[in-house]
C-alpha cells in the first residue's frame, strides 16, 4: 500500500478537527497580542529560576537519569511520525513547557485570559486540553511513559494572578484521543492526498501557456525555477512586456510539481496586480492545469456588515460560523479551483459563514495565495497559521520596488497627543483608574512639547513612556470587555490597539531606528520611525525557502537587494527589454527647471511642450507632476490658452468608481486628442495597463524628487553617517523610481508606439544618466519647442 504524507501542525490539527460554535472577535483582551507573549516568558523564567542548575542536560538523557530531580524546558519543539491507514502523518508543535519534577513528567500549556480567575475551570476551553493533550501523547510515547500529567496555566493579564489546572493521563487514553483526532481529519487527508496526485500529474504534463517565450522570458523563468530548486533568493529586473506575472508563477507551479515547494506565496502591493496573477493561473487552468488558488482581501473591504466587528449577537454569519464553516469548505473545494473575492463572497452567502475568515481556511488548503504584502511581512497582520512553522514556501514578490517604503510603514508606529486628551474628557466621570492613566499620558507629552520646540529626534526609545501606556492597557482591559455599548468605547479601543502597536514595535527597535517627537497643527506626535527595514525582512524573507523580487523597475539594483533584506549570496538579474526601441521617441527636456524656486516660471514653457507633443499626433496622453499644486497650476494655464483640448485631472481623494471612470476615458482609436493630468507615485503611475493607441504619449515634469520633509530628511541623515549615500536613498532613487514607473505606461506590447517626453535640467546629470535603464537609449535632448515639434513629425511620420 502507498503510502502518502501529510504534514500539519498541532495547533491546526486540533481546531479544524474540534471547532465549533460561533466566530467571536470581540475585544477580549491583549492576550493575542503583546501581552500574550509576556505572560509567556514571565512563567517560562519563573519555572527555569525555580528549577535553575549551574549545566542543563537534554532531554532525551533525563528520562533514565534518576539523581535529576528538577527540571524545567521551554518551547520545545515536538515532532511525531505516525502510520494512521494509508497515510504518513507529520505532526509537530511546540509545548510551552515541560516539567521534570523526580519521575513526574508535566506538560505546561499556558493561556493568557482577561476574565476573573474563578470563572475558568476545566470546561472554559476544550481546544486547550486538546493541544496539550497531543503534545503530552508525542513527548509521552517517544520517552516511553505510562503516565504523563497534562497542565494548564492560566494566567490573567490584569492582575498577574495564575490559575493551574492539572490532570494525569495514561498513555493508551492519550493514543486512542490522537488517533480519534486522525480518524476525524482523515477526510480531509484524503482531499489532500487526492488533490496534490490529480494537481502534481497535471502540472508534470502542462506546458508553458504560450506558443513561444518573449525575448527574456525563458530566462527569467528558468532563473525562477532555479533559484526555487537551490533555496535561495533572486533580485529580478524585468521591464515591461517580459511577461513578469507568468513567468515567475509558472517555473513555481512546476517546482511544486516536483515537490520542492508546498505552496506559492504571490505578494502584491496593489489591487490591481492581484487581477493580473489571477488572469495567468486561470490561462495555465485552461491549459489543463489544476491548482487552487485563493485571493485574500482585507477584512474590512470583504465584510458584508458595514462595521466589521465579528460579533454574534450582531452577524449572523459570525452566530454558528464554525458549525458550518467545514461544509462550505468542501463544497467550494469541490466546485473551483480560483477562489477570488467574488467567489469567496457567492459561497459565504450561501453557507451564511464569514467571508474574511473563510478565505483564510482555504488558504491552508490551497497552493496558490494571492495577497498583499502585510499578509507575510507585517508583524501585526501577518499570516501566524503559515509562518510560525518552518516551510518550503515560495514567496513572489511583485512590484518589489514598492516594499521599501512599506516595509518602513510595517515596522513604524506613531502616537498622538490628541487622542489622549480627547479620551480623557471623556473617561473623567466613567472610569477613574482609565481617566488618571490618560492624564499621566497627556501631562508627558505636554512636558515633551515644552521640552522640544522644534522637532527633535533621538536615536533612543522614550522608554519614560512605555510604563505609562502599559499601565493604561492594563487598566483599558476590563472595561472595554464590559462596556461595548458606552460612550467611549470606540474611541478607546481604537488608542488601545494603537499603544499595542507602537509597543510591539518598540520591541524590534535597533540602531535603524530613530523616535522622534514633532508638533502637528498644534498636536504634539512620537514616532518610533523605521529608516532601514533590511535586517527585520531579512528575517521575515528567512521564512520561505525561496523569494523572488521582481519588478520592471529594481534601480539600481544592489540599493534594493541592500534594503529589501537581501545578501551578497542572493542572485541579480537584468534582463532586456523585448520591445524595439524603434517604436518609441524619448526626448530630454533639460532646458527647463523644475526645483521648487523655479516651479512658477516654468509653467509657460511646459504648457507649450504639451501643447506640442499633443499637437503631433491625436490620441491619449498623460502628464505626470511631482506634487497635486505643480499640476493643477500647470492645468489652470493649459485651460485657460488652450480650453479647446479635451483633458482630464487626477485628485487627491479618488474613490474607486472614480478611478475606474478616469482610466475609461483612454479610449482605443479615440475620436479627439485627451490629455489627463495626474501624480508622479499615485495611483496612475503604475499598475495600470493602457494597450496599443489606448496610452501614445507621457510627459515627465521632474525627476520625481519627494518633498522635502522631515522623514526624508531623518533617512538621508542616516544613509549619510552609514555610506554617503543619503541624498540617494532618500530623494534620488525613490524619485527615479517613479520616473521609470510611469515613462513604463506607455509600450505596453511589441504593437504599442509612444513618445515619452522628460522635463527637467537634472535629466542631463551623470548621476541620474546612471539610472536609465538600457531601453532609454538612444534618447535626444531638445532645446526648444520646435525641436521637439520636428522631432515627433519624424517620429510619427514612420507610422
Amino acid at each position: 500500500m502507498q503510502i502518502n504524507e501529510i504534514k500539519i501542525s498541532v495547533r491546526n490539527l486540533v481546531e479544524f478537527v474540534l471547532r465549533s460554535g460561533d466566530l467571536d472577535s470581540r475585544f477580549t483582551g491583549s492576550s493575542r497580542a503583546l501581552e500574550g507573549t509576556k505572560a509567556h516568558q514571565k512563567i517560562q523564567k519563573e519555572y527555569k529560576d525555580k528549577f535553575s542548575k549551574e549545566k542543563q542536560i537534554p532531554i532525551d538523557e533525563l528520562v533514565n537519569n534518576k539523581t535529576i530531580k528538577k527540571e524545567y524546558y521551554a518551547e520545545v519543539v515536538l515532532k511525531h511520525n505516525i502510520e494512521y491507514k494509508d497515510f504518513l502523518f507529520i505532526v509537530e508543535g511546540r509545548a510551552d513547557g515541560i516539567i521534570i519534577e523526580g519521575d513526574n513528567f508535566i506538560i505546561d500549556e499556558i493561556k493568557t485570559v482577561t476574565r476573573p480567575l474563578e470563572t475558568v475551570d476545566e470546561d472554559y476551553n476544550p481546544l486547550h486540553w486538546a493541544q496539550a493533550k497531543c503534545y503530552a501523547y508525542i513527548y509521552a510515547l517517544q520517552n516511553d511513559l505510562r503516565n504523563i500529567d497534562v497542565q494548564l496555566t492560566y494566567y490573567n493579564i490584569n492582575d498577574n494572578e495564575t490559575k493551574k489546572l492539572i490532570q494525569n493521563f495514561n498513555i493508551n487514553d492519550l493514543e486512542s484521543f490522537f488517533k480519534d483526532l486522525l480518524e476525524k481529519y482523515y477526510f480531509w487527508a484524503n482531499l489532500i492526498k487526492d488533490w496534490n496526485i490529480k494537481r502534481t500529474n497535471s502540472i508534470k504534463n502542462i506546458d508553458f501557456p504560450f506558443n513561444s517565450y518573449r525575448k527574456g522570458q525563458r530566462e527569467l523563468a528558468v532563473a525562477v525555477y532555479g533559484t526555487i530548486k537551490e533555496g535561495k533568493n533572486i533580485f529580478v529586473q524585468a521591464p515591461t512586456g517580459i511577461g513578469k506575472t507568468i513567468s515567475t508563477l509558472f517555473p513555481s507551479i512546476k517546482a511544486m510539481g516536483e515537490n520542492l515547494t508546498s505552496k506559492v506565496f504571490y505578494l502584491t502591493a496593489k489591487t490591481i496586480t492581484r487581477s493580473v496573477a489571477e488572469e495567468a493561473i486561470k490561462l495555465m487552468l485552461n491549459k489543463g492545469l489544476e491548482l487552487k488558488s485563493v485571493t485574500l482581501t482585507a477584512k474590512d473591504k470583504i465584510c458584508f456588515k458595514e462595521k466589521s466587528s465579528c460579533n454574534p449577537e450582531e452577524c449572523e454569519f459570525a452566530k454558528g460560523h464554525f458549525d458550518r464553516i467545514n461544509n462550505a469548505l468542501k463544497e467550494v473545494l469541490s466546485k473551483e479551483n480560483i477562489m477570488d473575492r467574488e467567489t469567496i463572497i457567492r459561497y459565504s452567502r450561501e453557507f451564511n459563514v464569514c467571508p474574511f475568515e473563510f478565505s483564510l481556511d482555504l488558504a491552508l488548503l490551497s497552493d496558490c495565495i494571492i495577497c498583499d504584502y502585510n499578509y507575510a511581512f507585517d508583524p501585526r497582520v501577518y499570516l501566524r497559521r503559515f509562518f510560525d512553522n518552518d516551510e518550503n514556501y515560495v514567496f513572489l514578490i511583485d512590484e518589489a520596488h514598492n516594499l521599501v517604503d512599506r516595509a518602513r510603514d510595517m515596522f513604524s508606529a506613531e502616537l498622538y497627543k490628541s487622542k489622549f486628551l480627547e479620551l480623557k474628557k471623556i473617561m473623567k466621570n466613567k472610569e477613574p483608574k482609565i481617566y488618571k492613566a490618560l492624564d499621566k499620558i497627556n501631562s508627558y507629552m505636554l512636558k515633551l512639547k515644552k521640552l522640544y520646540k522644534n522637532p527633535h529626534i533621538q536615536s533612543n526609545s522614550l522608554e519614560d513612556i512605555y510604563p505609562l501606556l502599559r499601565k493604561l492597557v492594563s487598566e483599558s482591559e476590563q472595561w472595554l470587555t464590559q462596556n461595548n455599548k458606552i460612550e467611549g468605547h470606540e474611541q478607546l479601543l481604537e488608542l488601545y490597539f494603537n499603544i499595542l502597536t507602537f509597543i510591539r514595535i518598540s520591541e524590534f527597535y535597533n540602531d535603524a531606528y530613530v523616535t522622534y517627537i514633532e508638533e502637528q497643527d498644534k498636536d504634539i506626535k512620537i514616532k518610533i520611525f523605521c529608516l532601514d527595514p533590511s535586517s527585520l525582512l531579512y528575517d521575515r524573507v528567512k521564512q520561505a525557502k525561496a523569494s523572488i523580487f521582481f519588478s520592471a523597475t529594481l534601480t539600481p539594483i544592489n540599493y534594493f537587494r541592500d534594503i529589501l533584506g537581501g545578501c551578497d549570496n542572493d542572485y541579480i538579474l537584468r534582463l532586456e527589454s523585448p520591445f524595439s526601441t524603434e517604436n518609441r521617441a524619448i526626448l530630454i527636456g533639460d532646458r527647463v527647471p523644475t526645483r521648487y524656486k523655479y516651479r512658477e516660471k516654468s509653467y509657460s514653457t511646459i504648457v507649450q511642450y504639451i501643447k506640442t507633443t499633443v499637437g503631433s499626433k491625436k490620441g491619449n496622453y498623460i502628464v505626470f507632476f511631482p506634487s497635486y499644486k505643480y499640476m493643477k497650476d500647470v492645468y489652470s494655464e493649459l485651460k485657460e490658452k488652450y480650453p479647446n483640448i479635451k483633458t482630464l485631472i487626477q485628485d487627491s481623494s479618488m474613490k474607486e468608481e472614480e478611478r475606474e471612470l478616469f482610466l475609461s476615458e483612454f479610449k482605443e482609436n479615440n475620436e479627439e486628442t485627451m490629455v489627463a493630468f495626474a501624480v508622479l507615485g499615485g495611483i496612475f503611475s503604475e499598475g495600470i495597463d493602457l494597450k496599443y493607441d489606448r496610452l501614445i504619449g507621457t510627459i515627465i515634469v521632474s525627476v520625481g524628487i519627494p518633498q522635502v520633509c522631515l522623514e526624508r530628511d531623518i533617512i538621508m541623515n542616516y544613509f549619510n553617517k552609514k555610506d554617503d549615500k543619503g541624498f540617494k536613498y532618500a530623494y534620488m532613487y525613490p524619485g527615479m523610481n517613479k520616473v521609470l514607473q510611469a515613462a513604463g505606461r506607455v509600450i505596453r506590447t511589441e504593437l504599442d508606439k509612444g513618445v515619452i517626453i522628460l522635463i527637467d535640467d537634472r535629466f542631463s546629470n551623470l548621476e541620474y544618466k546612471k539610472l536609465f535603464p538600457k531601453e532609454w537609449y538612444p534618447n535626444l535632448g531638445v532645446r526648444s519647442v520646435k525641436d521637439i515639434e520636428n522631432n515627433l513629425k519624424g517620429f510619427w511620420g514612420k507610422y
